[in-house]
């Protein structure tokens, strides 16, 4: 077995109107939801973001990158790809990293279903859940091959 880096994380799952936000005990045993972020007011989501990140204090931030099942990137990875690298800047020297995220809300819409939550509450719960989906994949990722998961977002000065 692989080893994992000791430490926090945070994940977001980034969406137009919320970002999912989940963590992970320092062992990276068990990710569980943080909260949403309303993510509209983009300044005042960072604002969020990087008081996690004090609260927190985490290794790393995993960013869950949309592509579709084909692997190509669109509009909403590019969206995605530009807030990862503003919250790169705004909690260096933290690393922020780009995980590939495909069918992980609806992975979490399914799991909510199955234990009851209704898909009206449950929209910012999902954020959450999908951010609870993509660091328990970052994790399983870095376990399995040994080094971090995804990719760098490099720090654009």
């Amino acid at each position: 077995m692989s080893s994992l880096r000791r430490g926090r994380r945070l994940a977001l799952d980034v969406g137009d109107a919320r970002i999912g936000v989940a963590s992970c005990d320092p062992d990276g045993v068990l990710a569980t939801p943080v909260e949403t972020v309303p993510g509209r007011d983009v300044p005042a989501a960072h604002r969020r973001i990087r008081a996690l990140v004090e609260e927190y204090e985490p290794i790393e931030i995993v960013v869950g990158l949309p592509r579709s099942l084909n692997g190509r990137e669109g509009p909403a990875a590019k969206k995605v790809r530009t807030f990862a690298g503003e919250v790169a800047r705004g909690v260096a020297p933290v690393p922020v990293r780009l995980v590939d995220e495909r069918m992980t809300t609806v992975t979490a819409t399914q799991g909510l279903r199955a234990s009851g939550v209704k898909a009206k509450k449950g929209r910012s719960v999902v954020d959450q859940a999908a951010a609870v989906v993509i660091l328990q994949n970052a994790l399983e990722s870095e376990r399995a091959a040994g080094s971090p998961p995804g990719e760098s977002v490099e720090v654009v000065v």
